[in-house]
């Protein structure tokens, strides 16, 4: 933890006198509520009978990968036999409680990129799941990141070209649905191919969503679930945001060669799916701790999209409705609201210094927006973070604003608008002690955004 962030103060602060901490606590409440461990025990199945010779096999992807699997280690039966592969993400194991013994292996690759680790943890999982009888057990662990961190290129394609497409995709603006949409077709693992591969086995997939909608389809690319989307879908979100695949695929894509399984389909009868936790679930939690403090809470919705610059500019219109007219919420009061925005990455002239590229993620460029459209308002604050602790690639979840924030970046030298150009939201926020920094949360219900105006 640096001097950026406190989030772990068990007293909640004043938030008329200490609206930074107020806020930290907030963000800390909606984290707490996501956490595997607290949310497992009721979603467990119960482990095949000992007389039928069933195995059980925990396998899994995503950034709450490490916590998830020691939440199942630490509650199945001592007695009962369980083995498998997780992937997380670098730096994401969480500390193990003394004493819990390790089940399950964890191992470690990139995101939001992939890579080598990445692929390699895929294979053994694909390997893992073969052979198995309808006596036994798959437990699924899946949680956001598990796109980049499960990948097993389709026949035809490389791992250089997942990555190159993947890179696009990031940098174009798609939202997580066309994302996902498309890493599904491209992948011999993710669309439901590792539910098949599993039959006759009976799966149980446990996830946390980090996607709006909770459409479990949609999180980490849905593995072990149907897919409804096609691939003609995928090639028309690949043409819309003018993304290049080797001409082969282009056209195994056109002939529907590369379909997922469908809704329906036999493999998945008998399968469940429990979602864990949710966003709208740490929103409430939010909401609730804001309540104790005699703060009046407001949760928007849990399912915004849409560019994070521009999404900041509408809250910003609203906290200043509230702070000048009472209208819609009466002051004072916290404005609460999750989902997953976008950052479309602006192209640098032509020479420019990489130096000066930008860094950052969807929650600084959304408090860019926002400071921007508030014009130093007084009496709001704000904060806004990415429940996994980690803003794009940095070392922060987010940012917080003030009142003052234009006026001391001004006093620095530095004209909101040029950050914003160049996507830099990083590099604002940093001279300011304004970045939110928790580290890993070991968990991801995506974004936290609390609007405090007095």
């Amino acid at each position: 933890m640096t001097s950026n962030a406190t989030v772990n103060n068990p007293a909640m602060p004043s938030p008329h006198q200490q609206p930074r901490e107020f806020l930290q606590q907030l963000y800390q409440a909606a984290v707490q509520r996501a956490l595997p461990l607290h949310n497992t025990a009721a979603c467990l199945p119960q482990p095949p009978s000992a007389q039928s010779g069933g195995r059980t096999i925990v396998i899994g992807a995503g950034k709450a990968g490490g916590s998830m699997a020691q939440a199942v280690e630490a509650l199945w039966p001592a007695d009962a036999p369980l083995s498998g592969l997780v992937v997380t993400r670098y730096h994401h194991i969480p500390p193990r409680p003394a004493g819990l013994p390790v089940r399950i292996e964890v191992v470690q690759a990139a995101h939001p990129v992939p890579d080598a680790a990445g692929l390699a943890a895929a294979e053994r999982i694909l390997a893992m799941v073969q052979g198995l009888n309808a006596n036994d057990l798959v437990l699924c662990l899946i949680s956001g990141g598990g796109s980049a961190l499960l990948t097993l290129p389709a026949d035809g394609l490389t791992l250089a070209d997942k990555q190159r497409i993947n890179q696009a995709l990031l940098s174009s603006g798609a939202n997580i649905a066309e994302m996902n949409c498309v890493r599904k077709h491209l992948s011999r693992i993710k669309g439901g191919r590792l539910a098949a591969a599993c039959a006759p086995a009976r799966v149980v997939t446990l996830t946390i969503s980090d996607v709006p909608g909770d459409d479990p389809s949609i999180i980490a690319s849905g593995p072990t679930v149907p897919d409804a989307s096609t691939c003609l879908d995928a090639l028309a979100i690949l043409q819309r945001y003018a993304i290049e695949v080797p001409p082969a695929l282009r056209a195994a894509l056109e002939s529907g060669a590369m379909e997922t399984p469908k809704p329906g389909d036999a493999i998945f009868a008998g399968h469940e799916v429990h979602l864990i936790a949710t966003p709208q679930q740490s929103l409430q939690a939010a909401a609730e701790a804001a309540r104790a403090a005699g703060i009046k809470a407001y949760i928007l919705s849990d399912e915004i999209e849409g560019e994070s610059r521009e999404v900041g500019k509408v809250h910003a219109a609203l906290a200043r409705a509230v702070a000048h007219k009472d209208q819609p919420f009466e002051k004072p009061c916290v404005i609460l609201s999750g989902g997953e925005t976008t950052v479309t990455i602006r192209p640098q002239p032509a020479g420019a210094d990489k130096s000066q590229r930008g860094r950052g993620g969807r929650a600084g460029e959304f408090c860019m927006g926002l400071a921007l459209a508030l014009q130093g308002q007084s009496g709001v604050y704000a904060l806004a973070a990415d429940t996994d602790g980690i803003d794009g690639v940095e070392d922060n979840a987010g940012a917080y604003v003030a009142p003052d924030t234009l006026a001391r970046a001004r006093a620095h030298g530095m004209k909101i608008d040029q950050y914003l150009d160049r996507n830099d939201a990083y590099g604002y926020f940093e001279p300011l002690g304004d970045l939110v920094i928790t580290g890993p949360t070991h968990t991801n219900v995506n974004d936290f955004r609390a609007i405090l105006v007095l």
